[in-house]
C-alpha cells in the first residue's frame, strides 16, 4: 500500500503515504480508522488550520502516549509558518497532554524549504512546501515530496552500454552520472486552483476538487474540476487523484470525471469518494 486517503468535504480529510510513513492533515477519526498504525508516523504535514484537517491530531498524541505501542519514536508536526489556529490548537493539545511520554515537536515550515525525510546511503527524499490560497485569513501551503535520483550526464548520452561500463569501472558513477531531483508526489490541501508550474514533473498530483460544477461554487475559496483538468493539461500530469469532493456529487462523481477529462488522452484518473476511504 502506498496511499491511504480519507477526504469529505468540510468533514475530515487525511492523507498517509506509507513509504515515508507520513501524514498530510489530520483530520477528524484518522486514530480510530488507523488504529495502532498511528504509531508508525513519523511527521505529520499540516496544509492549513481548518477543524476539518486537523481535529485528529488530538486523537493521534493521545493514542501514542496511552495506548500499548513504541513510545521511543518521537512525532514531528510540520505547519505553515503564522497559522495561528493550528499553533493554539497544538498548544491547547500539549497543555491537555502535559504528562507526553514520547517525543514531539512542532515545526513552522515556509514556502521552498526542504525537509528532508531520508538522507543516508545515497537514498534521498524531501519535501518541500509551496504556497496556496484558500481563505483571505489563512496561512496555508501544498507539499511537493522530491526524490533524489541520478542520470547519465549529457555528454556521455551517444555512448553505447559497453563504453558507459567501462567509463563507470575506470573513473566511478559520479563522473558518468549526476544528480536530479525528482518529484514524485504532489499534494494541495484545501485550496483554489494551484499555479500549473507546481504540478509539472509531478508523477502524481492529489489535488483538492470540491466542485465537480463551478456553477455550485458560491465562494471562491476552493477548485472546481474544470480547473484541475486545466492544470493537468497545461503541466502535464499523467496520474491524478481528485480528493475532498463535496458530497452534493455522491453518486455522480465518475459522470462528471468522464465529461471533464474525456479529451484527455493516457491520463489516469482516480478519486476519493466521500464515503469510502481510497487505498493504492
Amino acid at each position: 500500500m502506498e496511499l491511504w486517503i480519507y477526504s469529505k468535504a468540510l468533514f475530515s480529510t487525511w492523507v498517509y503515504y506509507a513509504p515515508e510513513r507520513i501524514l498530510f492533515d489530520a483530520g477528524e477519526g484518522v486514530s480510530t480508522r488507523m488504529a495502532t498504525k498511528v504509531f508508525a508516523f513519523k511527521r505529520i504535514f499540516l496544509t492549513h488550520g481548518h477543524v476539518d484537517h486537523i481535529a485528529g491530531l488530538w486523537g493521534i498524541i493521545n493514542a501514542r502516549n496511552n495506548a500499548m505501542g513504541d513510545r521511543e519514536k518521537p512525532l514531528i508536526v510540520h505547519y505553515p509558518k503564522g497559522n495561528n489556529a493550528i499553533e493554539e490548537y497544538i498548544n491547547f493539545i500539549l497543555k491537555a497532554n502535559s504528562d507526553l511520554r514520547f517525543a514531539f515537536e512542532a515545526k513552522p515550515v515556509e514556502p521552498g524549504e526542504k525537509i528532508f525525510l531520508r538522507d543516508a546511503g545515497g537514498f534521498k527524499r524531501f519535501i518541500v512546501p509551496f504556497k496556496t490560497k484558500h481563505t483571505s485569513n489563512e496561512k496555508s501551503v501544498g507539499y511537493h515530496l522530491f526524490e533524489v535520483r541520478r542520470k547519465l550526464k549529457e555528454e556521455f548520452k551517444n555512448l553505447d552500454e559497453k563504453q558507459i561500463v567501462r567509463l563507470v569501472k575506470e573513473m566511478g558513477k559520479d563522473f558518468v552520472t549526476e544528480e536530479y531531483e525528482k518529484k514524485i508526489l504532489t499534494i494541495t490541501g484545501d485550496s483554489l486552483a494551484i499555479d500549473p508550474k507546481e504540478a509539472e514533473g509531478t508523477d502524481l498530483l492529489i489535488h483538492e476538487c470540491t466542485f465537480l460544477n463551478s456553477k455550485d461554487r458560491r465562494i471562491k475559496n476552493h477548485a472546481s474540476i474544470e480547473e484541475v483538468v486545466e492544470i493537468v493539461k497545461k503541466a502535464g500530469v499523467r496520474k491524478v487523484i481528485l480528493y475532498h469532493i463535496s458530497t452534493r456529487y455522491i453518486g455522480r462523481i465518475e459522470k462528471y470525471i468522464k465529461k471533464y477529462f474525456k479529451d484527455l488522452k493516457g491520463v489516469e484518473v482516480m478519486y476519493v469518494d466521500p464515503e469510502k476511504e481510497f487505498i493504492i
